[in-house]
């Protein structure tokens, strides 16, 4: 499904990114014969929200946001004859900010084309947040503040609930980025559970919510992953269930468009 695409791209406007600019990930995409590109920086985090990664480099700033609206318009037209493009974001899900993303989303919904909806940050017990794929010793002590990997693990996959079923608005986005993200470092703090049940009964409610699955091939080359987000069985169980999937590369460099599709040879 979907594979003459790429739906999980970013932009030189990604302060954790490269600066490799917008025409080199769309030339790369050309060469790899790719038919539809979304562009889904990470949009602006609310304004009275702290990021809270050490590089405080998480998302765009909202300095940038008219200016990547812009890069991304012109974009369109220029290769409007050999490839389509759409202007998008990858938008936080952030508990407690909900109102400030369902603001943001309706303020630019008519320049968006394509969304995807991310859990990054988590609540901690003492009402801070934290960024849980900032680096392997982020995450150490991210383990250390929740008491245990499960708790982390447990807390992710609670926020991903609260992320499916929450109202974000009429523009809330219609796919749920990189599912699996939690288990980036899995390889480093083994789980001793399995989250099987867990996943099984997200999928359920993605389903109920008629939401897609975004499949990012970017943990296959994390080496404490080495796994799609998420992997193989799950995407299956998601098709067995109806849900639609779009493979994202979720390139930060352009060399990386498309990177890893050919892993995404599911039974249907």
């Amino acid at each position: 499904m979907h594979m003459n695409g790429d739906y999980h791209v970013h932009t030189p406007f990604c302060p954790h990114g490269s600066n490799d600019s917008i025409e080199m990930y769309i030339e790369q995409a050309l060469e790899k014969g790719i038919k539809e590109l979304s562009f889904t920086e990470h949009a602006p985090l609310p304004v009275d929200f702290t990021d809270p990664t050490p590089d405080q480099d998480s998302a765009m700033s909202w300095e940038d946001l008219d200016a990547y609206i812009q890069l991304i318009e012109n974009a369109k037209k220029t290769y409007k004859s050999q490839i389509k493009i759409n202007l998008g974001f990858e938008v936080d899900y952030i508990e407690g900010y909900e109102e400030a993303t369902t603001s943001f989303l309706d303020r630019y919904s008519h320049y968006i084309d394509d969304a995807i909806l991310s859990v990054h940050m988590l609540r901690t017990p003492d009402y801070n947040y934290v960024c849980l794929d900032f680096s392997s010793e982020e995450f150490a002590r991210i383990i250390q503040l929740f008491g245990s990997v499960e708790a982390v693990y447990d807390k992710y996959y609670r926020t991903i609930e609260k992320a499916i079923i929450s109202d974000l608005g009429a523009f809330k986005p219609n796919r749920i980025g990189h599912l699996t993200l939690i288990h980036k470092y899995q390889r480093k703090y083994a789980v001793d559970q399995s989250y099987n049940v867990t996943i099984e009964r997200l999928l359920d409610l993605i389903q109920e919510h008629h939401l897609e699955l975004d499949v990012n091939t970017a943990g296959l080359y994390k080496e404490d992953c080495q796994e799609l987000y998420p992997p193989l069985p799950i995407i299956e169980k998601a098709i067995q269930k109806g849900i639609r999937w779009k493979p994202g590369s979720d390139s930060h460099v352009s060399g990386t468009i498309a990177r890893g599709f050919d892993q995404l040879k599911v039974n249907k």
